[in-house]
């Protein structure tokens, strides 16, 4: 088992951990630190078990309310995935018909051969 050792509130501690957990140590340590220092700098020295008992409780009160509000999460999902699928609105798109599209090309082709002409017979 590795040793590490790790600070928490300025103070040097030696644990032991499972080969490749030596991450997750550090990374716990250092959240428990983050709860300290302020407790240290307010407060000064503590006694070492109540400085790791208070850092430890504000640590477990962030916990509590990231649980609290990951349970009213899950709920609210649960509440949506409840919900029945609405059916899907059907949307008619309008297409105009080849015949009325030649139609039009064609009075569209008539009118521009009439305004031409007129342009020629105008001085």
């Amino acid at each position: 088992m590795p040793d590490l050792e790790i600070l928490i509130g300025g103070r040097s501690f030696t644990v032991s951990c499972q080969p490749g957990e030596e991450h997750f140590l550090r990374g716990a340590a250092a959240m428990l630190d983050i709860e300290a220092q302020p407790l240290v700098a307010q407060m000064g020295r503590l006694p070492e078990s109540r400085m790791l008992l208070m850092a430890g409780l504000m640590l477990a009160d962030k916990a509590a309310a990231v649980e609290d509000e990951n349970r009213q999460l899950k709920q609210k999902l649960a509440e949506l995935e409840a919900r029945p699928i609405p059916e899907r609105e059907k949307v008619e798109v309008p297409v105009v018909p080849a015949a009325v599209r030649e139609t039009l090309a064609e009075i569209a082709a008539r009118a521009e051969a009439m305004a031409a002409r007129i342009e020629e017979m105008t001085p």
